[in-house]
């Protein structure tokens, strides 16, 4: 199969898995929110958020046992991709245990010195943290078998492992709203999640063992100094840009809570669910372009690599902005729609989360030519550095008093300058050229959104029916599919996507 059939082939596989997770995963929120209350929701949000984000570190993490396996595939090496594993299982066994230490200790300081929780829920964050602490382990034990799925491009196991995730924990959900457990609410979220955790790796690893031949819990054999020196080096530097990630949104939940309590937390969870969801519509289509853009890397074909990695980041922004944009003019609407009850701040919060997680979309491609590259450790180390920026940032705005609005407008703003550290790194890396990455990315994407922001401003402004909602995103999804085929595509572009609906159409007429 031709890399680019594969790539779409994917990219359906896991579009269609987004889909049903996404309506589950959103139903899921709205039950847990109504069960557990403001103050709980923004308790377990606060000690246990990580949960709901490891997939920014396990994507991560993933990328660099994924990067060695898909470059030694495009070498047709077998023996190397067995110590690859071997190499990689260690390391991210080493990676879990160090990490629930540190986490250990970091637990400690935070429920003695920082939080601010009330006094009778102490004891049931405390439980949550714990559960919390084994499923961050599970999660980076899960890389290395994870990241051999992606490495041999077969999708559809990973669709199947994280809709039975999210089917679970809506069923936990549906407990929780039934009342058939006998203790405390919050205990029990933690618990059956970190339970949830312990499924999914087993099942990452019986598919792994059972298909690939690289794949082996048998790893002393495969334990190379040099090997594990080259990836403890790639992993580490990765780990370190994740955690900023992680440390960026889970940071500012702290600080939040800070000055203004658990109530606040439940908003700023909103708006990362919201967030969460809106990347997943990206982040799939990484999953299946980042493969072929290792493989190419890791056959010379530098021109290609670039390619992939341009043309990523332009339907990337795409695929987000248009769901999106229409959302952003419809907040209140789709917010009440889906929570009823629609915590303070929430409203606020999720429009310039939302504006935050479209500007980072423009690049969002760039990072995996960087990680093919191998030479991460100046990239990870300034624009994790500047993610983390948002920490003290958040604390500072709201020690002089100013609304916790300006945190989110904060994150905008740094969102930003880490953009473009993210074009500077793949110049110097790459060797992007940027005007090559203007016409390609930025001037390809200026007019449709141009046009779709128009169009969403004059249904707004001109319409008042009970269900504008649905003339808006109807509306915006018709001239702005338009737009993108108009101005947004090049004439290869034009034609692939031309014959790939003549295919779809004679085989319905078979």
């Amino acid at each position: 199969m031709s890399g680019a059939k594969k790539i779409l082939l994917n990219t359906s596989v896991l579009y269609g898995k987004m889909i049903v997770t996404i309506i589950i995963s959103l139903f899921t929120v709205r039950i847990v929110l109504n069960a557990l209350g403001s103050s709980d929701f923004g308790t377990y949000n606060l000690v246990a958020g990580v949960i709901a984000i490891l997939s920014f570190l396990n994507t991560a993490m993933t990328v660099s046992t994924q990067r060695y396996l898909s470059f030694y595939q495009g070498k047709d090496d077998l023996e190397l991709q067995k110590k690859i594993f071997g190499n990689s299982l260690f390391l991210h066994i080493s990676i879990g245990i160090c990490l629930l230490l540190t986490m250990q200790i970091i637990g400690l300081l935070l429920f003695e010195e920082v939080l601010n929780i009330e006094s009778n829920r102490i004891f049931a964050a405390k439980v949550v943290y714990q559960c919390m602490c084994v499923a961050v382990f599970l999660n980076i034990l899960s890389v290395p078998f994870i990241a051999s799925i992606n490495a041999h491009e077969q999708m559809h196991w990973i669709a199947i492992v994280d809709i039975v995730e999210v089917m679970l924990k809506f069923i936990v959900a549906l407990m929780l709203m039934w009342d058939i457990i006998d203790f405390d609410k919050l205990i029990f979220y933690g618990s059956t999640t970190m339970a949830i955790s312990l499924i999914a790796l087993v099942l990452y690893m019986i598919i792994s063992l059972s298909l690939y031949n690289e794949c082996s819990l048998r790893i002393k054999g495969y334990i190379d100094r040099m090997t594990l020196a080259k990836m403890s080096s790639f992993a580490g530097w990765n780990l370190f840009g994740s955690l900023c990630a992680v440390g960026r949104l889970q940071g500012v939940a702290v600080v939040l809570n800070v000055f203004k309590g658990t109530t606040i937390n439940a908003a700023y969870a909103i708006s990362n669910q919201v967030s969460g969801q809106m990347y997943s519509f990206s982040g799939m289509m990484m999953r299946a372009v980042n493969p072929q853009i290792m493989k190419s890397e890791g056959a010379g074909d530098r021109k290609q690599t670039l390619r992939l990695s341009m043309t990523s980041c332009k339907f990337g922004f795409f695929l987000l902005s248009f769901f999106a944009i229409p959302c952003l003019f419809e907040i209140n609407t789709v917010l009440y729609i889906w929570l009823k009850n629609i915590p303070d701040y929430a409203i606020s919060f999720c429009s310039l989360t939302l504006i935050t997680t479209i500007i980072n979309q423009l690049t969002v491609g760039l990072p995996s030519a960087i990680q093919a590259t191998g030479r991460i450790k100046g990239y990870q180390s300034i624009v994790g550095s500047i993610l983390l920026l948002n920490v003290p940032l958040a604390y500072i705005l709201l020690a002089v008093g100013l609304d916790p609005i300006f945190v989110l407008v904060g994150m905008m703003f740094v969102e930003i300058v880490a953009a473009l550290f993210r074009i500077y790194f793949a110049k110097k890396n790459v060797g992007l050229s940027i005007y090559g990455y203007y016409s390609l990315v930025l001037k390809k994407i200026t007019i449709p959104v141009i046009i779709n922001i128009s169009c969403c401003l004059l249904v707004v402004s001109s319409t008042t029916v009970e269900y504008r909602i649905l003339i808006t995103v109807l509306f915006s999804a018709m001239v702005y599919g338009i737009s993108i085929f108009l101005f947004g595509l090049d004439k290869e572009e034009k034609i692939f996507l031309l014959s790939l609906i003549q295919k779809i159409l004679r085989k319905r007429k078979m």
